[in-house]
């Protein structure tokens, strides 16, 4: 079934449009979550929560294309989550994201919302600058929260290998927002 038809289903009201939305992406959804919580429990209400959001949603957003906007929907829950668990265990993906942090700079007035949409572009600009591969891995690694080990099995080589190229990443990156005013 193609997004335009399950989106269809969504304007129509049928239940079916979960079930159609579950069959198509439920697997990358639960992926997400789970390489997010680390508990495959937790992971599957996150998606749960994930098809209600869409239903409470969709209409009147017609989001095209649907894997996107669903995905980050359920990202969205599960770092909810984490946040509510108080991250009392630190998860993969939480290491993931402290690689990232140290780059970036902490403030919590207006201005810091406006210099993170900035910085969001500058991230953006970055990616662009990017080898398909190398997209694809930064992406899997800081956004679905992969580990250095699947990543290693899906793009080959050993886990060294694959965290040096993160690391080399990492620093280009930072090079990027030091050159356009982002200093940690």
């Amino acid at each position: 079934m193609t997004d335009t038809e399950i989106i269809s289903l969504f304007f129509a009201r049928s239940e079916q449009a979960i079930a159609a939305l579950g069959e198509k992406y439920g697997a990358i959804l639960r992926r997400i979550a789970r390489n997010l919580l680390q508990n495959e429990e937790d992971a599957e209400e996150c998606v749960n929560d994930g098809y209600l959001a869409v239903w409470n949603t969709v209409p009147p957003r017609k989001p095209d294309p649907l894997l996107p906007y669903a995905a980050r929907i359920v990202r969205n829950k599960a770092l909810s989550l984490l946040r509510r668990r108080g991250a009392e265990k630190r998860s993969g993906y939480l290491w993931a994201l402290d690689e990232l942090c140290e780059l970036l700079p902490d403030s919590e007035d207006l201005q810091a919302r406006i210099d993170a949409m900035e910085l969001g572009r500058s991230i953006d600009r970055f990616l662009d600058t990017l080898t398909a591969e190398n997209r694809a891995l930064f992406l899997r690694r800081y956004w679905y929260g992969e580990s250095t080990e699947e990543l290693a099995e899906r793009f080959g080589g050993t886990e060294n290998r694959i965290s040096a190229r993160l690391f080399r990443m990492r620093r280009a990156l930072k090079k990027q927002l030091e050159k356009e005013g982002f200093t940690p």
